[in-house]
């Protein structure tokens, strides 16, 4: 719900409209494409914060 006021009182018409004209605009089968990628993205993200913190974790008990 915090998204909704981010985005300055945007209602559902106008994310219905945006989500019409961007499938107009990449098709129906590249939608699904850059998702996958948008996940592999975050997941990669995930994957680098975890291991820096593995890494900080290492770190202060070699220190000790």
């Amino acid at each position: 719900m915090d998204i909704l006021l981010f985005l300055g009182g945007i209602g559902w018409g106008e994310i219905i409209v945006i989500a019409l004209i961007v499938l107009l605009f990449f098709g129906g089968k590249k939608i699904p494409e850059m998702m996958k990628g948008l996940g592999r993205g975050v997941r990669s993200f995930k994957d680098g914060m975890n291991g820096k913190e593995e890494e900080q974790e290492t770190e202060k008990k070699d220190k000790e």
